[in-house]
């Protein structure tokens, strides 16, 4: 992240912090108040997020503030939005940020599973695989990926997943590990909240992926590589993005469809493994 803007975004906080402070409010209630999780209350505060128009307009009212405090605040947040940035930071990292303040998160995903679906174990492997990963830094990512999963129950939000066959054909670790993770994906597509779609290997791409990405509201667009993560805020490219996705989400099967493509999935998993699983 650039420093201007890391800059900038500490500012913020501090102004926010500052402003609670005057009130008389704890994080906690101010978060309540203003209808967010305590994690956005705090990481605005420390300079780690940069709060979506909504999500500060929550805290400006839940703090009282008079009309020419909330400007300087919004002033300040047009300010990170326009500052440049490098957007390379830890796996985990910006994805953990955005997707918590976002309504609406939509994933395409044509290598590795979706964060919010993947199992610890999964997980453990994703982690893992990073330069530099130490048996203490995944331990704590894990953790964290998981914790931030809850949020696939919250009423209120809504998340769209597509993938590709292959993602669900490229495992790590061992068949048992696939199966315990498949059978997460049968749970989650279950869910009111969740909408998981998958293109099947006999179904032509509309385009070539290049990559997976994921849409936090219409706020931001986050790509995981080898080495971090890039976080894209350019109203053209987020638009780009959402129109890739929609055009993915047309390809993709979805309900019976795809429940009867993971158990078939399974089934070519348990028959890998051999006796041991069925």
């Amino acid at each position: 992240m650039g420093s201007e803007r890391q800059d900038l975004m500490k500012a913020l906080g501090v102004r926010l912090r500052g402003l609670r402070t005057e009130a008389g409010l704890t994080g906690a209630v101010l978060a309540q108040r203003a209808g967010v999780g305590q994690p956005t209350v705090s990481k605005v505060e420390t300079g780690r997020m940069v709060p979506s128009a909504d999500v500060l307009g929550r805290l400006s009212r839940a703090l009282g503030l008079d009309a020419s405090t909330a400007q300087e605040v919004r002033d300040l947040l047009v300010a990170v939005e326009a500052a440049p940035h490098a957007v390379e930071t830890p796996i985990g990292t910006a994805l953990d940020t955005v997707v918590r303040a976002a309504r609406l998160v939509r994933s395409f995903q044509c290598v590795v599973l979706p964060a919010m679906l993947q199992s610890a174990e999964y997980a453990r492997y994703v982690f893992g695989s990073a330069p530099d990963a130490t048996p203490e830094g995944v331990g704590r990512a894990v953790a964290d990926r998981v914790e931030r999963q809850s949020l696939l129950y919250e009423p209120g939000r809504e998340s769209v997943f597509v993938l590709t066959e292959g993602v669900l054909r490229t495992w790590p670790g061992s068949p048992a590990l696939m199966l315990a993770q498949l059978d997460r994906l049968l749970a989650v597509e279950s869910l009111s909240t969740v909408r998981l779609g998958v293109i099947p290997w006999r179904q032509a791409v509309p385009i070539m992926p290049r990559h997976g990405f994921t849409l936090c509201d219409s706020e931001a667009v986050v790509i995981e590589t080898f080495r971090g993560e890039r976080m894209l805020d350019d109203p053209a490219e987020i638009a780009a993005y959402e129109d890739t996705f929609r055009r993915f989400e047309e390809a993709a099967i979805f309900e019976s469809d795809v429940r009867e493509l993971l158990l078939q999935v399974m089934k070519d998993f348990r028959d890998l493994d051999g006796p041991a699983t069925q």
